[in-house]
């Protein structure tokens, strides 16, 4: 029975340790992917890469998103997307990051880009 009962007890511990690496993945999939990254002193870097299938010398829309504030009844506010430029893959890191040059408008960092396949 105490066998028993420690692996259990093992089998959940482990579980727990493996989290913080499904995380990432998620937090990629779901959080991150499609948005600029940072826009420091090296230039514009977006959570777009190989993986989802980006090739250099691809144009991205740059979409800003902007909130319409609810009527006081709770009522949750409304968003939409503002297209506030284009972007161009200049290099690929990984499957993960990719570095773009502004082709134009105001891009900031947080805002979503997205490729039109057609």
């Amino acid at each position: 029975m105490v066998r028993k009962t420690l692996m259990v007890a093992l089998a959940g511990v482990s579980m727990l340790a493996a989290v913080p690496a499904m995380a990432q993945g998620i937090g990629h999939s779901l959080f991150m992917r499609g948005s600029i990254v940072d826009t420091g002193s090296n230039g514009t870097v977006v959570c777009i890469g190989k993986a989802d299938g980006a090739e250099v010398g691809q144009k991205l829309e740059v979409y800003r998103v902007v909130t319409h504030p609810g009527p006081s009844k709770g009522v949750a506010p409304t968003y939409h997307r503002q297209l506030v430029g284009h972007v161009t893959i200049d290099h690929i890191f990984d499957d993960h990051f990719a570095h773009v040059s502004v082709a134009d408008g105001t891009p900031a960092k947080h805002d979503i880009v997205e490729l039109r396949k057609n």
